[in-house]
């Protein structure tokens, strides 16, 4: 695959059709569980483990599904991949599994995860359907953490706490940026997770819009009225 084509599919993933801020999907967990940067980043980890498996896989059996079991056979894999996450945040961060409940068994009915194994893995090669489950994974996770981190602060005035619960014991990373004795509430209850949300789409678009405005002011000026065409010869 050219060069180029890869640097699209990383583009796209992480910018262009960012799962959370352009498509608008899987938005459930994403408004749910982003109180704090850990919940963000384990449900991150959860989400892109499954739909960079998930690719891999539907990538390789696309030659051998007939279309009447296309679709099943890919809620069973993905629904593999899910069953398999939930094993091992049982077994190596139960408290954090506990914490984050019923949304990484909710990763199974992800739209993301369906939709990047039906408009693309199933009909790309294995390398192409492996970056692309990656940097969808990645953007996803990326808006998570943003969001967890931004709904953090303004809730508790700090950031990175209960790391330990995805790390081990000892991990502590917890910052207090604002000491306070009572944060913005509303930014840690589900209202707050709307709203920040939507800040966060209005500022990529608004970026969107500098880049293209940005790119026509570079671009050649063009012509436009008529221009006069001088003809020879002789009319009979």
């Amino acid at each position: 695959m050219a060069t180029s084509n890869w640097a699209e599919i990383t583009r796209m993933g992480l910018w262009d059709k960012n799962p959370a801020l352009v498509q608008l999907l899987g938005l459930c967990p994403l408004l749910a569980v982003t109180g704090s940067v850990v919940n963000a980043l384990g449900l991150g980890l959860a989400t892109l483990l499954v739909l960079t498996g998930s690719n891999l896989a539907v990538s390789l059996i696309r030659h051998h599904v007939t279309d009447i079991i296309r679709l099943p056979a890919f809620v069973m894999i993905i629904a593999t991949f899910t069953t398999c996450t939930e094993l091992l945040m049982r077994a190596y961060t139960y408290e954090l599994y506990q914490i984050l409940g019923l949304f990484i068994a909710l990763i199974v009915t992800n739209c993301t995860i369906l939709g990047r194994a039906e408009a693309f893995a199933s009909k790309n090669p294995l390398g192409p359907a492996l970056l692309d489950g990656l940097m969808m994974g990645l953007g996803f996770m990326a808006v998570l953490l943003v969001l967890g981190a931004v709904r953090e602060l303004l809730g508790t005035g700090a950031i990175f706490a209960d790391m330990h619960l995805l790390f081990g014991a000892g991990v502590d990373w917890k910052m207090t940026l604002v000491a306070v004795d009572s944060g913005m509430l509303v930014a840690i209850l589900p209202p707050g997770a709307f709203l920040i949300t939507g800040l966060l789409i209005a500022l990529k678009n608004r970026i969107d819009q500098q880049i293209e405005m940005r790119r026509l002011a570079k671009a050649p000026p063009i012509e436009v009225g008529s221009r006069r065409v001088r003809t020879t010869g002789h009319i009979r």
